[in-house]
């Protein structure tokens, strides 16, 4: 098992920074949006859908995707004018995403409500995986390396809490979701991210990198909000009885557990990025 999981997360890693640093913008474009489809396909399990449904789910979303990058090629890297246009379109995308991680999904989270009915499931999916999307797609333009640096707040929020949780876990943060996450994992994985966060600050945009006022509650927030997009498909994995999302990904379940965190993070990011880039 330990076998399988490092070489597929070596394949991963390996098809996802080709992916990054060598594929024009159409290729990366395309690249994300057949990753979102699976993505949606597997959001079909958690509506406990199956067969053609859940098809229909992954190409439906796909197709919103190139549809999207059809009316709006600017606002995707695919023609010129980015800015005014990433704007434009960014808002309409972000802005619901950080409705949904900032307010509604901690509710979500404590009353513990199930997918019940096909509008609002559907409804969620597409608030989960439609700005993720554009975010990977607007992301890029500023450079592969901040896509990294981005990623990596994530990445590190979990490895701080892993760890941090395994020396010092005491107290369950949400036994009820998932049991293994404690209060002390969440601090570790915040106080590594803040040490990341100061360590990159000249490289930060000038709104941020010089005002620790702004940054450092910043950092906390995307902590936070990484811990709740974990905890959000936790939930719904145990309402739907299943352990991963898919078996696509030898060792490692599905896409949407892997991406689980960014799909409440990069967006934030992206509208971040676009409020300081303007």
């Amino acid at each position: 098992m330990l076998r399988t999981r490092v070489i597929t997360a070596v394949v991963l890693l390996a098809v996802f920074l080709l992916a990054l640093f060598h594929l024009s913008p159409f290729g990366w474009l395309l690249f994300v949006t057949a990753v979102a489809a699976v993505a949606a396909w597997e959001w079909g399990a958690l509506m406990q859908l199956a067969g053609v449904p859940r098809i229909a789910l992954g190409v439906a979303l796909a197709t919103v995707c190139l549809l999207v990058a059809i009316a709006e090629p600017a606002a995707v890297g695919l023609a010129a004018g980015f800015s005014d246009s990433a704007w434009r379109l960014g808002v309409s995308f972000y802005l619901p995403a950080a409705f949904f991680w900032l307010l509604l999904a901690p509710v979500w989270l404590w009353r513990r409500w199930p997918l019940a009915s096909t509008v609002p499931a559907l409804a969620a999916g597409a608030v989960l995986l439609l700005p993720l999307w554009l975010a990977l797609v607007q992301l890029r333009q500023a450079g592969p390396l901040t896509v990294l640096a981005i990623m990596a707040v994530v990445w590190l929020a979990d490895i701080g809490a892993y760890f941090s949780g395994r020396r010092f876990g005491k107290h369950k943060l949400a036994p009820a979701i998932s049991p293994g996450k404690t209060w002390e994992g969440a601090i570790g994985g915040g106080v590594l991210v803040l040490a990341y966060g100061l360590l990159l600050s000249s490289r930060l945009p000038a709104a941020l990198a010089g005002n620790l006022l702004l940054l450092l509650p910043v950092l906390l927030l995307l902590t936070a909000i990484s811990i709740v997009g974990d905890l959000f498909e936790s939930l719904l994995k145990r309402q739907a009885g299943l352990k991963d999302s898919s078996n696509v990904l030898p060792g490692h379940g599905g896409v949407l557990d892997r991406i689980d965190s960014l799909t409440s993070t990069m967006p934030l990011v992206a509208l971040v990025w676009l409020v300081t880039k303007g």
